[in-house]
């Protein structure tokens, strides 16, 4: 393999770059069966302990998937996000070279369940500005933004035309985040959700239940529910 570089690197590594390096040109592409332990031992001259250890290594970072009497394989690329940001969607697309479209279901006026009162710290009924969006990225539904603002905090938020600017670019600009609250759940879809999203029956959502403050005020609450099998979060922590 003229690829692997000698320099004093560890064995695993550069079993690990000569993978990356082929997924990256574009010469395994997903689903794309790669060398087994037993092929990379040969090819490369390393111990059975190095070639499981690159290819372990690697399935852990999501790039491969192993299925047990078959082989290892180029696992397909799944959009993500880090579980602790609060980033605009259409820019999370827009950077993994997708294109973005987002797709309004309702727009309104509602007065404030006993839930949605607890959420915001509000007196049940009190009047809420709410959306329904569906985001795609390539035309794909990966997305489903349900979301409640606060009128005095986002007084435009009803007349915006969220095609063009997301609910999250507008409210940094009307109620800039000052604090930030994650919930992560898997759940099951209604059927209303599992249609919006097209996802199949049995299929799990991945739900973040989001709100934001600005002013001292809870500006925001949002639910938003992606696909299980085609969305996930992940982060790296440093304590």
């Amino acid at each position: 393999m003229s690829d692997l570089n000698p320099a004093p690197q560890p064995l695993y590594l550069q079993v690990k770059r000569h993978i990356l390096s082929n997924i990256g040109s574009g010469k395994w592409t997903a689903a794309c069966r790669v060398p087994s332990e037993n092929e990379i031992v040969k090819s490369f001259g390393v111990s059975r302990m190095t070639a499981n250890r690159a290819l372990r290594e690697l399935q852990d970072e999501g790039v491969l998937v192993r299925v047990a009497g078959v082989g290892t394989f180029v696992a397909e690329a799944r959009p993500q996000t880090h579980p602790l940001e609060v980033r605009n969607i259409a820019d999370e697309i827009r950077e993994r070279g997708g294109t973005h479209r987002a797709e309004t279901i309702s727009l309104e006026k509602l007065r404030a369940t006993d839930s949605l009162a607890e959420d915001f710290g509000i007196a049940p009924k009190s009047e809420l500005y709410c959306s329904v969006i569906v985001h795609h990225e390539n035309e794909r539904p990966i997305q489903l933004e349900e979301r409640c603002v606060l009128p005095k905090i986002a007084p435009d938020y009803l007349k915006m035309d969220f095609s063009k600017m997301t609910p999250n670019e507008y409210l940094t600009t009307a109620a800039p985040l000052h604090e930030a609250q994650h919930v992560l759940r898997a759940v099951m879809p209604d059927d209303r959700i599992r249609k919006l999203l097209g996802m199949k029956r049995g299929e799990p959502c991945l739900l973040v239940m989001r709100r934001t403050w600005s002013g001292g005020a809870i500006a925001s609450v949002a639910r938003l529910y992606h696909p299980g099998s085609r969305y996930e979060m992940s982060g790296r922590f440093r304590p």
